[in-house]
């Protein structure tokens, strides 16, 4: 396995003015994990990267990180650094942003 973690955070627009990831700052939370990644020298193990709709919409925006496969929903930029540091270095999944199904 190449990457140790990967994350996917959906950047789906769609149309009709219904709520979707990409018009809720989808593609900033992505450009945020890369960012802080590089910075902490993680992005050789750790991989985030935009991905279509995870059909989780009405908790958007949302991510999912496997191999654990750990969804989370309603991320802010201000969540970021927390969902790396807990879940993505320490593998304690940050709890108040995680969707239980």
């Amino acid at each position: 396995m190449k990457y140790k973690k990967h994350v996917f955070i959906c950047t789906n627009q769609k149309d009709g003015g219904k709520k979707c990831c990409g018009a809720e700052h989808g593609a900033a939370l992505v450009d945020a994990f890369k960012t802080s990644l590089k910075e902490k020298n993680l992005h050789i193990d750790i991989r985030a990267q935009k991905s279509g709709c995870l059909d989780v919409c009405a908790f958007g925006p949302a991510l999912v990180v496997y191999p654990e496969g750990v969804f989370y929903g309603k991320v802010e930029l201000a969540d970021v650094e927390e969902i790396i540091e807990s879940h993505l270095i320490n593998d304690v999944p940050v709890e108040r942003l995680a969707l239980k199904f």
